[in-house]
């Protein structure tokens, strides 16, 4: 009775510690896949510099900050006369197989 009691104890602890490690990791995953990707602004032109991680009010004009998201990557063939080549990922120029590379913004 003792040695069905020790096996079902530790199946079920066993079972227990893989949900939860299963749970933590899903959790972890997801919280650093959003860090970075969003960012809260105020939605006044004149205050475009208020940056926030988290939302709140804009400390300039208490404003409600809005949510931004993360303007995804684009990249270019690095020569000039491909600059029309752009995709969403890294890869190749169809035109002449260089390395993509990452397409610069034009700063206003």
């Amino acid at each position: 009775m003792k040695e069905l009691f020790k096996k079902i104890f530790a199946v079920t602890s066993i079972t227990i510690l893989g949900v939860l490690l299963i749970f933590s990791f899903c959790n972890a995953e997801n919280s650093s896949a959003q860090k970075g990707d969003v960012s809260y602004s105020c939605p006044m032109q004149a205050h475009a510099d208020v940056v926030s991680d988290k939302p709140g009010k804009c400390p300039k004009c208490g404003m409600k900050l809005v949510k931004k998201e993360a303007a995804a990557a684009k990249y270019t063939c690095p020569m000039k006369e491909h600059a029309d080549v752009v995709a969403n990922k890294p890869g190749k120029c169809p035109k002449c197989g260089m390395a993509l590379v990452p397409k610069k913004t034009e700063s206003k």
